[in-house]
């Protein structure tokens, strides 16, 4: 993890709980964060009563709990650093993190009808630690829960609790993870949903080790308002890798009203894919999102490349970084009649803003939302090792265009040469050694990359 995103905060004076006027109520001090009125030294982003207090607790802690796993390798110590997220939209609160493994992202969505209080806009990351976790866990139906959130600490208060944590920087890989699980999740579609009893059957039945067996891919289908297992990819299909990694899904099954399945299109001899469970919770939303395989982040699926190969992408991003309000969600056609660009440009700047951290995904709502994170802008290449490489390899004048076939080029990359052709699905097929391996499933390999930026070069300057 790096270390480069370290963060001093300055507070104006300590955290404090008051109780006097009957009942408690919990100030917290913050640092620096942005708003629809830019920097601002100390914002409130939210304050107020949660009305399902247990309900939100449990969905806290299972953000916690998928914050401190690492699903692949268990053994393995955790860093501190992995703090969940918080956003404020104006109506809801977005609560996110990922695992340590960077394999599984979570989120919960408490929305306008499960708070009753002011609601900002800010993003900012947090420590849920033991004490924390402590007193959630005392949380019941019948407790009062008053929230405050700032844009650096998060403090809960319970009747006579006061828990008080401090933000920790947040860690870049997760950085990458934000943008890949917001272009991922932007392909996928509602394939099942079940009520509460059938989500609480399935899910228990489900194994909550990391064994051989739970690592592998299964798949899961819907007939007759049930959820059954099959080894095999069938039309309708939802994947299922590592089941172990739903665990987190348990603390909120009491309060559940219902399980909603999400993936990409499956046909018979797919591969092994993402996909995303949603519990529905009174007033909010509990979403996990698993990457393909259990040992395999999500922070390197490559899937941002394509659109970020295009020359406009920066420029696009830019324009439309102007037009966003720090919105719950946003309309990519309400973006395209705004910017006066083409619907293809506007999901290629969105991409660009997610690579920043600026942009996540609804699958409920199918839109994107406006967030911050506490990062730098332009860190694409970094960030992006493929497309460095990529653009080196056509600055060198390494990239040759077939003058006989529009669609297909040679691209050499230090003592090798290789074949790069656009195929009819819109992707470049490569000769090389990645796509062998991959066959395009965790995005272009280099040769690809470097092809597509000199395919779109050679029909802008027509």
């Amino acid at each position: 993890m790096s270390s480069t995103a370290l963060h001093s905060l300055t507070y104006l004076r300590p955290s404090g709980l008051d109780r006097s006027g009957g009942r408690a109520l919990l100030g917290l001090q913050t640092s620096g964060g942005r708003t629809p009125a830019g920097a601002v030294a100390n914002p409130t982003f939210f304050r107020g009563f949660v009305t399902r207090p247990a309900v939100a607790a449990a969905g806290l802690l299972a953000v916690a709990d998928v914050a401190a796993a690492r699903y692949y390798d268990p053994r393995r110590i955790r860093s501190a650093l992995l703090d969940p997220v918080v956003t404020a939209n104006g109506d809801r609160l977005r609560f996110e993190s990922f695992s340590g493994c960077c394999g599984v992202h979570a989120r919960l969505d408490i929305l306008a009808a499960g708070l009753d209080g002011d609601t900002g806009y800010g993003t900012t990351n947090v420590d849920v630690n033991t004490p924390l976790r402590d007193a959630l866990n005392g949380v019941t139906a019948g407790d009062p829960l008053h929230l405050t959130v700032g844009p650096d600490e998060l403090a809960v208060a319970t009747l006579g609790d006061r828990v008080v944590e401090k933000k920790v920087p947040l860690p870049e890989r997760w950085l990458r993870g934000f943008a890949e699980t917001q272009t991922i999740a932007a392909e996928f579609d509602l394939r099942a949903e079940v009520g509460a009893a059938e989500a609480v059957r399935f899910l228990r039945a489900l194994p909550r080790t990391g064994g051989t067996a739970a690592r592998g891919g299964q798949w899961v289908v819907a007939t007759a308002g049930r959820l059954r297992l099959t080894s095999r990819p069938v039309p309708g299909a939802v994947c299922l890798p590592g089941p172990q990694r739903l665990d987190a899904l348990h603390r909120v099954l009491r309060q559940a009203d219902s399980l909603r399945l999400y993936g990409p299109k499956v046909a018979a001899g797919s591969p092994l894919l993402a996909s995303a469970w949603e519990i529905g919770l009174p007033g909010m939303r509990l979403t996990l999102t698993l990457s393909p395989e259990a040992g395999r982040g999500f922070s390197g699926e490559g899937t941002v490349l394509n659109a970020l190969a295009h020359e406009d992408t920066e420029s696009d991003a830019e324009l439309l970084s102007v037009l966003l309000a720090w919105d719950p969600r946003i309309e990519l056609g309400e973006l395209a009649a705004r910017s006066g660009l083409t619907a293809e440009r506007v999901r290629a700047a969105l991409i660009r803003l997610g690579v920043d951290g600026r942009i996540g995904y609804d699958l409920a709502e199918a839109a994107h939302f406006h967030r911050e994170l506490p990062y730098a802008a332009g860190r694409v290449e970094r960030h992006n090792p493929r497309l460095k490489a990529a653009r080196e390899l056509v600055t060198a004048g390494n990239v040759r265009p077939d003058p006989e076939d529009a669609d297909a080029a040679t691209v050499t990359s230090g003592s090798y040469t290789h074949r790069v052709r656009l195929g009819t699905d819109g992707r470049f097929v490569c000769t090389c050694d990645w796509w062998a391996e991959t066959r395009g499933t965790r995005g272009p390999c280099r040769h690809a990359l470097a092809a597509r930026i000199i395919r779109a070069t050679a029909r802008t300057a027509l």
